[in-house]
């Protein structure tokens, strides 16, 4: 999948079918145990592009997520176990959460590209393509669907096709992508790195407390 990737141009962003879509790297519940563990010095060195913290830079815990916009695993955790994530952990500074993009198909490209765009309101962009994620990614014509979705957040289609026609941006996209997959194993999504350690797969609210009450713990 990554070579089918890196040999897509930014015009082919622009002829996007739901065709082209691809979801068979995504999984679906997680093994409660971690698969592995990356140094937290090595996770978190820097990337193609800077990662976006939520939360207390200095937490003692960090949670890094590897999703695909296109990935309804990753949707459903946005939509149903991060709010809860964020009321309970990282609003309230026992967590940091960073959310870094793996898209599996270019249409999942596009998405983060878009979202970058907009600096500051990248989550908050993010989260509503996960909570509309129906009418833009499983569409005939997804280019239109999230054109459609954007407009929400004031972009206009003349800002939209540029920045799809952005090549060092879509190129640090997928930089990042290629990086957690040679460095760190990464082939699904979503995959959770807990201060650390691997997880693989769509975890719930309450494995997420377990694991955290444990590392909290230590």
């Amino acid at each position: 999948m990554r070579s089918s990737l890196r040999n897509i141009s930014r015009r082919n962003l622009l002829l996007i079918t739901c065709s082209t879509l691809c979801f068979a790297g995504s999984t679906a519940l997680a093994d409660k145990n971690s698969s592995g563990k990356i140094p937290i010095d090595e996770l978190m060195a820097a990337n193609a592009l800077p990662d976006i913290i939520e939360g207390n830079a200095s937490a003692p815990i960090t949670i890094v997520e590897y999703a695909s916009m296109t990935c309804s695993h990753c949707a459903a955790f946005h939509h149903d176990v991060l709010p809860e994530l964020k009321k309970n952990f990282i609003e309230t500074g026992k967590i940091k959460f960073i959310l870094r993009e793996f898209p599996l198909d270019p249409l999942a490209t596009a998405a983060f590209m878009l979202a970058r765009e907009l600096g500051d309101k990248r989550n908050a962009v993010v989260d509503l393509l996960f909570l509309q994620q129906k009418n833009w990614a499983f569409t005939e014509k997804p280019l239109d669907g999230l054109a459609n979705v954007l407009k929400q957040t004031g972009m206009g289609q003349e800002r939209f096709e540029a920045i799809l026609k952005d090549q060092i941006l879509f190129d640090k996209i997928n930089k990042i992508r290629d990086r957690a997959s040679e460095k760190f194993g990464v082939n699904s999504t979503p995959t959770f790195f807990i201060n650390g350690d691997k997880y693989t797969g769509e975890i719930n609210y309450a494995d997420f407390e377990k694991i955290i009450a444990a590392k909290s713990s230590k």
